[in-house]
């Protein structure tokens, strides 16, 4: 009993041996193939032991593994790579120095247009407000129909509505107690109409109160 057990351990303790001399320090640097420069953040997985790592920032790794297993390097806008480790090395490094190869798809043209057909550009493009340059603007400003416009839409002042309703009064007092004249037979009151009619009065009462 005692010497089956002493074959077991020796069987094993030799088994451990070759299984350590297996190991391999496995180390390397991923360029790039057209500038040469370092390719960072490579993914390095060990595809029989489902493990792995990742390159620093200048593109190099190192990692034990195994003689004999499968690696696949991959990284964004390169093509892929695997390797196996040989299992007839006579030391227990290995070294790989590999020019990684850039993977660019030419994509066809793609023009995006915020419509979904061409009669709604058509009919937005028809619609669109162009605003108006310093040029256009001060022409505007300088037009006499805008100016008239604005003059006439504008309320009147303080003043010449004190003195329209200071005219009210004193015409109600000086009637008062007695019906007042009607404006339509009067001749002067005709004479006056025809003339702020003329003169442009009747429809600015501002001019009045300035002729005034």
């Amino acid at each position: 009993m005692i010497l089956a057990l002493v074959m077991s351990f020796i069987s094993f303790a030799q088994a451990q041996s070759k299984k350590d001399t297996n190991l391999i320090q496995f180390s390397g640097v991923f360029l790039d193939a057209d500038s040469l420069f370092p390719v960072p953040w490579v993914n390095v997985v060990v595809v029989n032991r489902s493990k792995g790592t990742t390159t620093d920032f200048k593109g190099a790794f190192s990692f034990v593994a195994y003689a004999g297993d499968t690696v696949r390097f991959t990284c964004v806008g390169y093509k892929p790579f695997q390797c196996i480790i040989p299992d007839t090395l006579k030391i227990q490094r290995y070294t790989l120095i590999q020019l990684f190869s850039r993977d660019t798809f030419i994509l066809p043209e793609a023009i995006i247009y915020p419509w979904p057909s061409k009669d709604e550009f058509r009919e937005a493009f028809l619609n669109l407000y162009i605003p108006d340059d310093d040029l256009e603007r001060a022409k505007k400003n300088l037009e006499r129909e805008e100016k008239r416009a604005t003059l006439y839409g504008e309320p009147n002042y303080g003043y010449i509505n004190y003195q329209f309703a200071n005219q009210m009064y004193t015409e109600k007092l000086y009637y008062a107690g007695q019906s007042p004249p009607i404006q339509i037979f009067n001749p002067f009151a005709w004479a006056a109409f025809f003339k702020a009619l003329k003169d442009g009065s009747l429809n600015d009462p501002r001019k009045k109160a300035a002729d005034d």
